[in-house]
């Protein structure tokens, strides 16, 4: 009985949520939350906040979170060793990206090769995808090469140049490539602070003496988008980020290009989970294959 209902806080604290961990497991919400409320009754424990609507873990949550872990990533692990010779892979992966753009051929790859995995793909900046990582909310990461974590396993997948963008009529854009310098005398709208492309586009314009200042910080690349396309001003983005908007209009730099490097990781300590190393293989093949330019 406690390993159900560990199992059941288990699952809650991994997905985030009541609704997504009964759907992963196959079970009704009210029974799932039975479980849990049983294992706070049992032990006299608080393990999740529940206000208004958002759940959150506790600080006793969090340590037993720590716990249940390893306990059930071994779990799968022993289950793959018994089932990986007589079975196709099976079960979910969840992906997290800072841009979905750099990794759309490696998922479809994938997903042909193993066509019974299901891909949770959901979106974050830098910093989202390595917290999702280590708290084991995600099993693969996409991110750029030059975010800090310890316990990394990285595939570099290539680099591309950071480019500005404006909608298409935008008045008074000299012909590019344009300088840092001429843009800054423009309305800028910038991602919020620890955007990676943000983080760069600044680094570039202090190197060169220029101030950055933002007429509107959005939150998202899909926010500074659509801004963008408002005609609000002008915006910066990995060129492979770029896509295909009738909206809009890419202007390269001038100078040296700002070198976006996008990177695959995962946790170290999970790289041989089946699913995992299945993804990681795909993605060094996929760099091998594309060299460092996407």
């Amino acid at each position: 009985m406690l390993y159900t209902r560990l199992r059941a806080f288990h699952m809650v604290a991994q997905e985030g949520g009541f609704s997504r961990a009964a759907e992963t497991m196959g079970l009704t919400q009210p029974a799932l939350s039975d479980q849990v409320r049983k294992l706070e009754q049992e032990f006299d424990l608080l393990l999740f906040n529940r206000q208004r609507k958002r759940l959150t873990l506790t600080e006793q949550g969090r340590r037993l979170f720590e716990l249940t872990l390893p306990l059930f990533e071994q779990e799968a692990r022993a289950h793959e060793f018994l089932t990986e010779s007589r079975e196709n892979m099976a079960g979910t992966l969840r992906v997290m990206a800072d841009s979905a753009s750099h990794v759309t051929e490696v998922l479809s790859r994938f997903r042909a090769r193993h066509p019974a995995v299901k891909i949770a793909l959901t979106s974050g900046n830098s910093r989202d995808v390595v917290a999702a990582l280590e708290a084991w909310r995600a099993d693969i990461g996409v991110l750029d090469s030059q975010a800090e974590a310890g316990d990394l396993m990285r595939v570099p997948l290539g680099w591309s140049p950071i480019v500005a963008f404006a909608r298409h009529d935008f008045p008074a854009l000299p012909h590019p490539p344009v300088p840092l310098a001429r843009l800054a005398e423009l309305p800028l709208i910038l991602r919020e602070r620890p955007s990676r492309t943000r983080q760069k586009v600044e680094e570039a314009a202090r190197a060169a003496g220029v101030a950055l200042v933002p007429a509107i910080e959005a939150e998202g690349r899909e926010a500074v988008r659509e801004l963008v396309a408002s005609g609000a001003g002008i915006g910066f983005v990995a060129r492979a980020e770029f896509g295909h908007d009738a909206r809009l209009r890419m202007i390269p730099l001038a100078g040296a290009p700002i070198r976006m490097e996008e990177t695959v990781v995962c946790l170290a300590r999970r790289a041989g989970l089946r699913k995992i190393r299945a993804f990681m293989a795909l993605a060094a093949e996929q760099a091998g294959a594309k060299g460092e330019d996407l």
